[in-house]
């Protein structure tokens, strides 16, 4: 049996790779894998798997312009013939690999792993199973134990022109808000991040990924 596989990522090389990798490989149960067809964008990714319909899509998390590999495995999930969707990708933080479980993803994959792993996770996620390595899932189960703090757009918003170091009188003018508004984010992003000062709050988004 031949497992039919949509490549999405922004780079022409690393396709190009991938596709030499998958057209040689050999499942478990004996069949083969086919890559149908490749896709550089998210958008380009729905449009194909609507027109192709593959079993698995192989999903980069960063692709450039456009929605990213997390937005893009959520609109995958939402069609009517859903495609299984297998991340595999250089980005390794909690909040990236929670969003993309959370999103629907079959699993989660490293690209240092080795050529019959991804083989291994197209199977599997064909057949309907999660597919996470070992040090993935025990960040995983870590991430659904002590999920991570929900912060609102906004506050994203102030966290991100924190770690550039703005002050609130310039953060303020850059969301067109009052100081004061400003104040109250930066108290609520304090009090979801336990934390009690900038740097702490900043270190901490960016370990998780949150920014």
């Amino acid at each position: 049996m031949t497992i039919t596989v949509l490549l999405v990522d922004d780079h022409p090389v690393v396709r190009s790779g991938l596709r030499a990798v998958l057209d040689s490989g050999v499942t478990a149960s004996g069949g083969g894998v086919t890559v149908v067809g490749e896709a550089a964008t998210g958008e380009a990714a729905i449009a194909l798997t609507e027109q192709l319909r593959p079993e698995v899509v192989l999903c980069d998390l960063r692709l450039g312009d456009g929605i990213d590999g997390i937005q893009t495995t959520a609109a995958l999930r939402a069609l009517d013939q859903a495609p299984a969707v297998l991340i595999l990708t250089t980005f390794d933080r909690d909040a990236e690999i929670l969003g993309a479980i959370e999103a629907g993803a079959a699993g989660y994959l490293l690209k240092d792993v080795a050529p019959e792993i991804i083989v291994e996770g197209i199977e599997r996620a064909a057949a309907g199973d999660m597919f996470l390595t070992p040090d993935i899932a025990s960040r995983v189960l870590k991430g659904m134990r002590d999920p991570l703090p929900k912060l609102t757009d906004r506050e994203v918003e102030v966290l991100r022109l924190l770690a550039t170091g703005a002050a609130n009188k310039e953060i303020a003018r850059a969301l067109f808000v009052t100081e004061a508004t400003v104040k109250s984010h930066v108290a609520h992003i304090f009090t979801k991040l336990d934390v009690d000062s900038r740097s702490k709050a900043i270190h901490i988004a960016r370990e998780t990924g949150l920014i």
